[in-house]
């Protein structure tokens, strides 16, 4: 089983976004550290009306995907191949 978790990386030690209570202590991890979470926007060609028009029309999905019904896509092709 895979789990994945936001964090961020800060003094030596990684501090995860939301507290994880399924998973055992001496759980072994692997860890990628990612650039940056920021995108320029500029660079992609999207100013900031184009940023503030994109956020309002996405925003409509965030309860829906934040859900706990959409838990299951993070296991997705898991369940797939075990069908």
């Amino acid at each position: 089983m895979f789990t994945s978790i936001q964090g961020i990386y800060r003094k030596g030690k990684i501090e995860f976004a939301k507290q994880l209570d399924d998973i055992k202590d001496e759980t072994p991890v692997i860890v990628t550290f990612l650039q940056s979470s920021s995108v320029d926007l500029r660079e992609q060609g999207i100013d900031e009306a184009q940023a503030a028009e994109l956020r309002s029309r996405l925003a409509t999905f965030a309860c829906d995907w934040e859900s706990p019904e959409m838990d299951i896509y993070d296991r997705y092709d898991t369940i797939k191949a075990n069908l």
